[in-house]
């Protein structure tokens, strides 16, 4: 009997019944002939570098790395060699980063700042500009926002600002938390509403709204949305109702959080969602929308979901055993490789598919199986096969995984270890022999660590009914 293993399920005590995504394991859509999926293990990460402080953002210009980490603006080689270019202010709160022909741009502790080779880094000190919550650059301009106001710079001098070229989004008197650009169209990101605007010219503001193109739904915060397979992804809901996460275009907003996923949700305070980050990441046959929640991180796959038909969604954490902050932010495609940072410490890195572990340390991996259920027949489990991809592990380390299973959802059985194969290994065959009984349903679950670097395909189960 084949058992799917993209997603499980457990318990809760209130009671419902609630989906256990992989941890630290992500799904691949991949024909192999024994399945049509599999799981592998999440990127590790490589420490190839530090710099002045904990990295608050980043972007790739010019095909070089820029980051701000603590108050400084650095550039970063691809040997992870750290060079400061000036100061920026601030110490811990997410920036944002766009830039023009010629122009970097930077926003960051509620001011806007300028870089270039030539003039190096200056600050924006035209007192019209007001605070600076985000920045994007459309059509020539800087557009920047205060929360009430969207603000254009000069386009012959983008240090100055004239207060008579004032947009703003009025759909809703909701204040406006983030700016994003897609298609060359600004979409104002509201509290409960986004705005469209299209560059039309004019002697004053030259963006004029797009009434067709508006959405009933807005964001909890600045870093809660971005651009995800041409559409804005970001969690936020309309007046009166529960965050959830969207994708939003053409006037509309198609929620794509399950409802495990809203449960996660509502365990944050809404000021803890307005610092949530999203991010995006192209990765081969995956597109990633990472969530980086402050225990943990969820990632949706929207090309796996339309593919296998429901939806897929798996989390990463960099801790043992159960959650803790997942310690990669500020994700840049740049010198061939996805460079990373440390959430925790100045470290900068690199993703690898090579190991698991995440700045050199162990992280824990599980995955779950739906309800197994025979008619109420019950059934003898005689073995447990794991078809599974072993062998690519470090030299001289001997890695266990271990299988337990819940009749109820909630108490599970001591843990049944095997070893998975040292390195070379690749035809070791992963089976756990006499696995008890189920009188009704039972849950199965396997556990193990980044020592046991294993790709799974599928599960297999001997079964017998009981006899009645």
């Amino acid at each position: 009997m084949q058992i799917p293993i993209l997603s499980g399920i457990f318990t809760d005590n209130d009671p419902s019944i609630r989906t256990a995504y992989p941890v630290n394991l992500m799904p691949v859509l991949k024909q192999s002939g024994v399945n049509n999926s599999y799981l592998r293990p999440a990127d590790g990460i490589i420490e190839n570098g530090t710099g002045p402080g904990i990295a608050r953002g980043g972007i790739n210009w010019n095909d070089e790395l820029y980051r701000v980490m603590g108050s400084k603006l650095v550039k970063i080689a691809s040997d992870g060699t750290v060079t400061t270019l000036g100061d920026v202010g601030g110490t811990t709160a997410n920036v944002t980063m766009d830039y023009s022909f010629d122009r970097l741009a930077i926003a960051s502790n509620n001011n806007l700042f300028y870089y270039d080779a030539v003039n190096g880094l200056v600050q924006v000190t035209d007192p019209d500009l007001g605070t600076v919550l985000d920045v994007k650059w459309v059509d020539g301009y800087f557009m920047t926002t205060d929360g009430a106001n969207l603000v254009v710079t000069e386009l012959s001098d983008p240090t100055q600002v004239n207060p008579l070229k004032y947009g703003s989004s009025e759909i809703d008197p909701d204040p406006v938390v983030a700016l994003l650009k897609l298609r060359n169209e600004i979409y104002a990101i509201n509290r409960y509403t986004i705005e469209v605007f299209d560059n039309v010219g004019g002697e004053y503001f030259p963006f004029q709204r797009r009434d067709g193109a508006q959405i009933q739904k807005g964001c909890v915060g600045t870093h809660a949305c971005c651009v995800y397979m041409e559409q804005i992804a970001f969690i936020g809901s309309t007046r009166n109702e529960q965050n959830s996460v969207y994708l939003g275009t053409n006037g509309n907003a198609q929620r794509i959080s399950t409802r495990e996923i809203d449960d996660i949700l509502e365990n944050y305070t809404e000021a803890q969602l307005a610092k949530v980050k999203l991010e995006n990441r192209n990765d081969r046959s995956s597109h990633l929308l990472y969530i980086h929640l402050p225990d943990r991180t969820i990632v949706f796959d929207l090309v796996g979901t339309q593919a296998l038909g429901q939806p897929i969604w798996f989390e990463l954490t960099s801790s043992y055993q159960g959650y803790a902050e997942y310690r990669a932010r500020h994700l840049i495609y740049c010198y061939n490789a996805w460079q990373v940072a440390d959430t925790q410490s100045a470290k900068i890195g690199v993703y690898t598919d090579d190991i698991g572990t995440h700045w050199g340390d162990k992280v824990g991996w599980r995955f779950s199986t739906q309800m197994l259920y025979n008619e109420g027949a019950g059934a003898i489990f005689g073995e447990l096969e794991l078809v599974a991809l072993t062998g690519r592990v470090d030299f001289g380390k001997n890695p266990r995984i271990a299988t337990s299973y819940s009749l109820d959802g909630v108490k599970w059985s001591q843990d049944k270890w095997i070893s998975s194969g040292k390195l070379g290994n690749t035809l070791k065959r992963l089976i756990w022999f006499k696995q008890g009984i189920m009188r009704n349903t039972r849950i199965q679950r396997f556990t193990g660590d980044s020592d046991s670097h294993i790709s799974f395909i599928r599960l297999e189960a001997g079964l017998e009914p009981l006899l009645k």
